[in-house]
């Protein structure tokens, strides 16, 4: 499975929120190999994993 979240007006092929629980950079590298970004401190958007 995934390690993401994704808000309530989510659309399939939108992108998802990384859980503020993966903070390990290693990890993040590893588990969101398409990267993300950080509009917010809080927030972290990555693709959507299995698209």
């Amino acid at each position: 499975g995934y390690t993401v979240a994704t808000p309530g007006n989510w659309k399939d092929g939108d992108d998802v929120i990384i859980p503020l629980t993966v903070q390990d950079p290693e990890q993040l590298t590893q588990k969101y190999p398409k990267g993300f970004t950080a509009p917010k401190p809080y927030l972290r958007l990555t693709p959507q994993p299995n698209k």
